[in-house]
């Protein structure tokens, strides 16, 4: 049988349809046509956006430089050159492939480990200091703001929390950051009732980040400040006018 070329079927995907199929968040998506890396091709005539199969072997593109670690500013210069598509799959790949063989290897450590600790339960600390070497991986950037003990007390907060209070916190963050962007650009005051609610929720937010620690609390927002185009941009996380909004808000709220 034939295999079929999507670009020979003309399908189309709107910016739901997209994000659904791909596992991303139809905000992703609308960043990545805002900063100019994954334009949609065609829209309707209400002007919604309409992705075609070479979208998607953009979006491809993009996802896998930016998996290879790549910012999104050097992924955008990077296809301005236009890649061929042959070149970021086999870096890809070999990535991949890289990564395979460390799992690989973590997993035989991991293995032999259970299989010593069953016949000799007082195993060498140094067994499991090497497992933690190997397992935990953190952002040179969140090393840079936060202190090993301050790390340490995220990893207990994270356990503290629980992982469905984390995913109910990430979906919140997801419904609440786009009502600020649509707060914002209906002009709303954020000395408002409505705008003061938006504000506490985002407020309540960041407080089962940080638990209340002022360390902490000053640490995360030392990091917004100064690495807030790189959180906007590699992560899709708040923007200064969403910040300045929200800190108006909270003004008026105290």
């Amino acid at each position: 049988m034939k295999r079929m070329d999507l670009r020979e079927t003309g399908r189309v995907w709107k910016v739901g349809e997209l994000a659904d199929e791909a596992g991303l968040t139809v905000r992703t998506l609308h960043h990545y046509d805002r900063i100019g890396l994954v334009h949609p091709a065609e829209r309707t005539s209400t002007g919604h956006r309409l992705y075609t199969a070479s979208d998607v072997e953009r979006l491809y593109q993009v996802l896998a430089l930016r998996q290879l670690g790549l910012g999104l500013d050097q992924i955008a210069d990077l296809l301005e050159g236009a890649v061929p598509m042959a070149q970021v799959l086999t870096a890809h790949r070999d990535y991949l492939a890289a990564q395979l063989a460390a799992t690989r290897d973590l997993h035989a450590l991991v293995d032999a480990l259970a299989t010593t600790v069953q016949s000799k339960p007082e195993t060498s600390t140094d067994h499991f200091l090497e497992l933690i070497r190997r397992t935990v991986m953190v952002d040179d950037t969140i090393k840079t703001y936060f202190t090993e003990n301050q790390l340490a007390q995220l990893a207990e907060r994270r356990e503290e929390l629980g992982e469905k209070q984390i995913q109910k916190a990430e979906a919140d963050w997801a419904e609440l950051i786009p009502q600020v962007d649509a707060a914002i650009a209906a002009g709303m005051d954020p000395t408002t009732p409505e705008a003061q609610r938006m504000a506490a929720r985002w407020m309540a937010l960041l407080e089962e980040f940080h638990g209340g620690d002022e360390g902490l609390r000053d640490s995360m927002y030392r990091m917004q400040a100064e690495e807030s185009a790189r959180i906007e941009s590699e992560y899709c996380g708040p923007s200064p006018a969403q910040i300045a909004f929200i800190t108006a808000a909270n003004t008026a709220r105290e």
